[in-house]
């Protein structure tokens, strides 16, 4: 393989739970009860908030509506990010994976269905510079239909000059694992951040199953 995608939320970052509470609580809001956890994992992990507040209000809001109420949300999501400083840290061995990537200059970036307001918060927290081109991130921008469409990997591995079949994706929502086999993805590995292993044992595409990121096989790249 010559290149690396990893997409953010529950990948790089276990913030699976971050998420769940902070859309437990604005769900409330939307629509007097909370999503249950079978509901996160179904419909909310690597969609969009549009997807989501779709999903929620049980029809398609219009572009400032869905603004309005993705930015409530992800900023109760990011105070309580902040309100849990032992939880802000990279996933097992991510940044010692990270640094060799770096060292060998494996090309890498993120694909991550998060919007603007999240990324620039992450780039700051998790000094994402130090490893990535951030030019070269890819983000929900209104623009990329949600995962499992594929754009948002197609794009990615555009951004690094390669064609998908090059490149590793590492995610953990199976909405996710669909967007990279739908792009044509080279090798595709989940990361049980959140379900256990045995969940992605039978699903089409993923080729070995993580917990640590030094569980991957340096040997993958192309030196």
């Amino acid at each position: 393989m010559r290149g690396i995608i990893f997409d953010f939320n529950g990948t790089l970052f276990w913030d699976s739970q971050l998420h769940l509470d902070a859309w437990r609580e604005y769900s409330k809001k939307l629509r007097g009860t909370a999503f249950t956890d079978e509901e996160m994992l179904k419909y909310m992990f690597g969609r969009t908030n549009e997807d989501i507040i779709e999903y929620a209000i049980g029809k398609k809001p219009d572009r400032a509506l869905v603004e309005k109420y993705a930015e409530e949300k992800e900023a109760e999501y990011r105070t309580m990010c902040l309100e849990r400083p032992e939880d802000m840290k990279l996933a097992p061995h991510a940044a010692e994976f990270l640094d060799f990537l770096k060292a060998h200059n494996i090309p890498m970036t993120i694909a991550t269905m998060s919007e603007w307001s999240n990324v620039e918060f992450y780039i700051k927290e998790f000094n994402l510079a130090k490893w990535f081109d951030l030019e070269k991130i890819v983000f929900s921008n209104g623009k990329i239909p949600g995962k499992p469409a594929p754009d948002i990997y197609l794009i990615a591995a555009k951004n690094l000059g390669l064609s998908p079949n090059d490149c590793i994706v590492i995610e953990d929502a199976l909405s996710g694992i669909q967007a990279a086999k739908n792009a044509g993805a080279g090798k595709i590995i989940a990361i049980a951040s959140r379900e256990p292993v045995e969940f992605y044992k039978n699903v089409e595409g993923v080729s070995q199953i993580i917990t640590d990121f030094n569980q991957i096989d340096r040997n993958l790249f192309e030196i």
